[in-house]
């Protein structure tokens, strides 16, 4: 048996909560080891003078988490945390290059307190298989409310949806408030996501023009009077394909247009979790008209498909979740588990913090690549908008890159209406290491001078 005491329980969190993190760190720091017999839970009680229903509860805690196994008459064991299967190599050539998809960690020690999330969902595997909730547990809610108030809002509950995925919840809201043949309006250069929805749920998608700012409030007034639009759509944060921020003076008079038209505005704000100082959402400004979606694809991982959703108001929510219910059931519970536990333990904060580095560390590599190249970027954007240069068609660059791993998407799947024109949207992140990536990028710039062919 371990003679084993917490460091420290009076963090300002509950006891109990303290215990079984203080359990985490341990093990982790390799103070505690898989199979290590930790103090009957009545001694360490009277050793921290503390009631023993406290102690109870901590390693009740940290069983829940995946870190210790109890076993009646033994007592309480440390867990192993090795993976008993090896990696499945086919999984690592499912990927889509053409997806904008975040790098991905690759610290040990951030891994490591991943997987150990997986320990929570195991140990609560019977209850997850069930069906649930549509828009998530109050538990998972409270979750969501924590991650969006680092955006600086602070919605009721009664307004936060758990949903699957932002594409889902997409379609879910414009099955609310639309019908088909309806108005939808975004920027005439926007997400193929919302293009894709529109023409299947047959909505008229119209491109709204725009300058170095975002839309121009004075074009959303035009497009207003001669298309009576359901609802505005933008991704106004690192902007795909453009890489495109709306700064706050636009953004404050974008809502004062959705104000006065009584306009509903869809918000996919999938990128505005990752640079440091991002300008408030939109939301803020006209909450009782915003349908919010914090997506987690870019910030956490996209495998996870959930968003956490905040509609204008609880009956908007309540419309939601039947039409979230209609279309897809539920968000997985499995999923929505495993991100519920990494926020509360801050894994979560931890992997968004390194795609926060490692896009500006991808940013920069690029910047030495394509150096005299003409594109648009963002620091912690996962992309560049590349302008071709004269005599290089976008048909040309696909055509030359074909065989490189390397996610290229020409200009035609972005623009809503018009000449597409000579761009390409190249992706930085996903699986690639940071020296792969520099070869195919210089691969890319040897590709844009006239006249290359490529072996």
């Amino acid at each position: 048996m371990i003679d084993w005491t917490p460091a420290d329980i009076e963090s300002g969190k509950p006891r109990y909560i303290a215990i079984a993190e203080a359990l985490a760190a341990d093990i982790r720091a390799g103070r505690l080891k898989p199979g290590d017999r930790l103090p009957p839970q009545r001694r360490l009680a009277e050793r921290l003078k503390i009631d023993f229903t406290t102690v109870s509860r901590g390693y009740a805690e940290a069983q829940a988490r995946g870190h210790v196994e109890s076993h009646v008459g033994r007592g309480t064991f440390v867990r192993s945390t090795s993976v008993s299967a090896a990696p499945d190599p086919a999984r690592s050539r499912e990927e889509d290059l053409a997806m904008n998809m975040p790098p991905e960690p690759v610290d040990p020690e951030l891994r490591r307190r991943m997987q150990e999330g997986l320990g929570y969902v195991s140990n609560n595997l019977i209850d997850l298989l069930r069906y649930q909730s549509s828009t998530g547990s109050e538990r998972d809610r409270v979750a969501a409310s924590s991650w969006l108030s680092m955006r600086g809002m602070v919605p009721s509950l009664d307004r936060i949806a758990v949903t699957p995925g932002a594409h889902a919840t997409m379609t879910a809201i414009l099955s609310v408030i639309a019908r088909t043949g309806d108005v939808i309006l975004c920027e005439d250069i926007t997400y193929p996501g919302i293009r894709n929805i529109a023409g299947r749920l047959q909505l008229r998608l119209i491109g709204i023009a725009g300058d170095e700012k975002g839309i121009l409030p004075e074009a959303l007034d035009e497009a207003v009077r001669l298309h009576a639009p359901k609802a505005l759509y933008l991704n106004p944060t690192l902007q795909n394909p453009t890489t495109l921020t709306i700064p706050e003076d636009r953004r404050l008079a974008i809502a004062e247009r959705l104000r006065h038209h009584d306009l509903n505005l869809i918000e996919d704000d999938a990128y505005g979790f990752i640079p440091a100082r991002a300008p408030a959402p939109i939301a803020l400004s006209a909450p009782d008209l915003t349908w919010h979606i914090g997506g987690l694809a870019k910030c956490i991982g996209a495998g996870l498909r959930l968003a956490y959703t905040i509609a204008p108001t609880p009956r908007c929510a309540h419309h939601l979740s039947q039409a979230i219910r209609a279309l897809s059931v539920m968000p997985s519970p499995l999923s929505m588990a495993l991100t519920t536990q990494w926020i509360e333990d801050g894994t979560a904060d931890g992997i968004r913090r390194f795609i926060r580095s490692e896009t500006a560390a991808r940013q920069a590599i690029a910047d030495d690549v394509l150096a005299g190249h003409s594109y648009q970027s963002a620091e912690n954007a996962f992309n560049i908008w590349l302008s071709l240069p004269k005599g290089v068609t976008r048909a040309d660059i696909v055509a030359r890159m074909a065989r490189r791993p390397i996610g290229l998407m020409p200009s035609d799947a972005f623009t809503v209406q018009g000449d597409p024109g000579e761009y390409l949207r190249v992706n930085l992140g996903g699986p690639s290491s940071r020296d792969a990536l520099r070869e195919n990028l210089n691969r890319l710039a040897a590709a844009l001078l006239p006249n290359t062919f490529m072996g």
